[in-house]
């Protein structure tokens, strides 16, 4: 359902939220989230420019989140890497469809709105702090 880039990258917003505010380089984001480094460098571009997380060169650089973890949304990380495609007009092009949606493909976007809220629903906070569950990342170690 949803590409591994957003996986790497949903990754990598809770990589950098679990490091209480210390800037993390991209070596650190990839050996807590297992993306390779050369990836990642992409997915960490594409998050900058969509205003999730920050960049900092120099000595003390990193990346950083732009907004706190319990406001950012999972669904705000995916639409800055690629938004859920709903279905606004006939995928096929049958002309006789427009402006409405055939039974299949109402149910599919249905499907699809129902992701959109619970991914709108759902910050990168409640996924760290979910009680009982896995961590989703390395812990970054303290300098």
């Amino acid at each position: 359902m949803i590409s591994q880039t957003v996986e790497y990258a949903l990754r990598a917003a809770v990589a950098v939220a679990q490091s209480d505010s210390k800037k993390l380089t991209a070596q650190e984001i990839s050996h807590m989230t297992r993306v390779p480094v050369s990836y990642l460098s992409k997915v960490l571009h594409l998050l900058v420019r969509g205003g999730i997380i920050k960049a900092t060169r120099g000595i003390h650089g990193g990346y950083a989140l732009t907004v706190a973890a319990e406001t950012l949304s999972v669904l705000d990380v995916v639409n800055a890497i690629d938004p859920v495609k709903r279905i606004r007009t006939c995928p096929i092009g049958l002309g006789g469809h427009a402006p409405n949606l055939c039974s299949l493909h109402r149910r599919l976007d249905a499907v699809l709105e129902q992701t959109e809220q619970s991914f709108g629903s759902t910050t990168i906070a409640e996924l760290i702090n979910c009680a009982g569950s896995l961590p989703l990342c390395e812990v970054a170690k303290s300098a």
